[in-house]
């Protein structure tokens, strides 16, 4: 399975058309503008990892239906070997490899993010983003600034965080390395589907 950008915003536009869900409505649900939503609908804007989560949530399917058009169908067990996961393009300077793509009815979506390191991301503010349901990250090699709702923490090789992701949220590499981490977000248990 693999993941080509423009295939996946073709999939949402589709089943949005299909499922006769107005932008307005995908805009409301992803907690963006509907410019904003068009935006990223067309392929004119990289979208983040909240995004398509929302929008996959809002159509009713898995998020891999999104991204690879395929259902998840092991129910037992998946095995994901080293440097086979799952890469999915998402925002400027992130690298996610999903490592159970083909797991159906997921509690959680399991990633190997690789967040590198830029030098003009070190003075501006960090990009924010929320999702439903709680996240957890644990460092594998580099160092990371998360900030959540407004506190600021430095994490290291080992060190890990867990959080409400509903909160505005949002991570950099710093230091002059590249940042590796296993990212689990779990989903809200309180969603219908």
């Amino acid at each position: 399975m693999e993941s080509n950008y423009m295939d996946i915003v073709k999939r949402m536009k589709d089943l949005r058309e299909i499922l006769e869900i107005t932008p307005e409505e995908m805009a409301e649900a992803a907690g963006v503008s509907v410019e904003e939503y068009l935006d990223c609908e067309n392929g004119n804007k990289e979208f983040s990892f909240g995004f398509l989560y929302h929008c996959a949530d809002k159509l009713g399917v898995d998020i891999i239906d999104l991204m690879t058009g395929e259902n998840p169908r092991l129910s037992g067990y998946t095995v994901t070997r080293g440097g086979m996961g799952m890469p999915m393009k998402r925002e400027e300077g992130f690298e996610y490899y999903h490592l159970a793509p083909n797991f159906k009815g997921k509690l959680a979506e399991p990633f190997l993010v690789k967040a590198v390191y830029r030098e003009e991301e070190q003075t501006k503010p960090i990009e924010l983003n929320t999702h439903d349901g709680q996240e957890f990250d644990y460092i594998l090699e580099g160092t990371m600034r998360f900030v959540h709702d407004g506190h600021i923490e430095e994490l290291y090789p080992g060190d890990s965080v867990l959080y409400n992701s509903a909160f505005p949220h949002g991570m950099i590499a710093i230091y002059g390395k590249d940042c590796t981490f296993l990212a689990i977000v779990l989903k809200d248990q309180n969603e219908e589907k």
